[in-house]
């Protein structure tokens, strides 16, 4: 079992930065891959940004050059750095990590984007 618990969430103003934190514990040495996901209200959750266990990145075409998604292997978090944020920008975020047996989601923490 892997228990995630997200931090960092709140209201910020269009064009300014926030930093999401994931904090993970338990069988973490299963996971191969760890993701953030946003929900907007009356949407589907969708992939935000990647990270492999061997530090490979991925991220959506709508954060590309504004998020970055990182991992502390020590403090066992990962973390993502929003910059420019935009309304569009603004749902639950969720963290995210998968093992080869099944995925892994934390409780989700709100971002509002004011325009």
């Amino acid at each position: 079992q892997v228990q995630l618990v997200e931090s960092g969430g709140g209201l910020v103003q269009a064009g300014g930065s926030l930093r999401l934190s994931c904090a993970a514990s338990g069988s973490i040495f299963s996971i191969t891959t760890w993701g953030w996901h946003r929900q907007a209200p009356g949407k589907l959750r969708d992939l935000v940004a990647t990270i492999t266990s061997g530090g490979s990145t991925n991220y959506v075409d709508s954060v590309k050059g504004r998020f970055t998604i990182s991992r502390d292997i020590a403090k066992n978090t990962v973390d993502l750095h929003m910059n420019s944020l935009k309304p569009e920008d603004a749902a639950v975020y969720y963290c995210y990590a998968s093992s080869s047996r099944r995925n892994y989601w934390g409780q989700g923490t709100q971002v509002t984007v004011s325009s």
